[in-house]
């Protein structure tokens, strides 16, 4: 069922709205299986669902991006969650792939403490019981579904994480990874004062996309996982950076 959600969505990516009937067809199930897969994506916010259709989410909201492009977001999330072993305390930045690998730890992890700005994350895994979720405090930013503002400095200053897990909306020549909002580009740089290593988790189509605000993660070890369609440029850039770089 896991292998036909992602087709699902990766459908819907390409799509954006599609008939129940249509869909059972591509994917040879009946529309009662459909149905009920639709229905589940849906209650995991990642789907709209209307009579007879499926619709993607907004993506200027999280809980679109979490449909786009899933099944490579889902692949950059699983070598991230490799990384970590039950019983690890670790943050986790506001992000569609980052919302991904925290379910994924969810799942498959016991026993950690997740320490974040993202009231969506703390909400998409909330279920688990023997999870420790640490929100940051600070101002709640509605489309992003995080906290923003000086609290998180205040807060985060009180832990050290061996990982900080991030997104990016864009990567510059000259400056690095970048993000389009000001706000939450300081609550990443806040965040990163507390651990020994940045883990960037981004798609290879962000590499051609330039965000407004620069990162500026300088100093730090860095880990960049990102999927195969990276072009040799790109990653030449990173290697030079001395970042240890992952595709998957």
């Amino acid at each position: 069922m896991k292998n036909r959600n992602n087709e699902i969505l990766k459908i819907l990516s390409d799509k954006k709205k599609i008939g129940v009937k249509k869909l059972s067809e591509i994917l040879g199930v009946s529309q009662v299986t459909m149905r009920k897969d639709l229905d589940a994506l849906s209650e995991r916010g990642l789907i709209i669902r209307e009579h007879g259709f499926a619709i993607l989410k907004n993506t200027d909201d999280i809980s679109g991006r979490l449909a786009y492009n899933y099944e490579e977001k889902r692949a950059i999330a699983l070598k991230a969650c490799e990384m970590v072993n039950d019983g690890d305390t670790l943050m986790i930045e506001s992000g569609s792939t980052c919302a991904i690998l925290a379910r994924m730890l969810s799942e498959t992890k016991n026993n950690l403490t997740i320490i974040t700005n993202s009231v969506f994350i703390s909400n998409f895994i909330r279920d688990n019981s023997n999870f420790q979720l640490i929100l940051t405090g600070g101002i709640f930013q509605n489309n992003s579904q995080c906290l923003i503002g000086p609290m998180i400095e205040d807060i985060v200053k009180q832990f050290h994480v061996q990982y900080l897990f991030i997104g990016a909306d864009g990567y510059s020549k000259k400056t690095g990874f970048t993000n389009k909002d000001q706000l939450r580009a300081q609550a990443v740089r806040d965040m990163s004062n507390s651990c020994d290593e940045i883990v960037v988790l981004t798609q290879s189509e962000k590499f051609k996309q330039t965000g407004a605000v620069s990162l500026k993660l300088k100093n730090k070890k860095m880990t960049v996982i990102t999927d195969k369609k990276i072009n040799q440029e790109e990653k030449q850039l990173l290697i030079g950076k001395n970042y240890k770089l992952i595709t998957v």
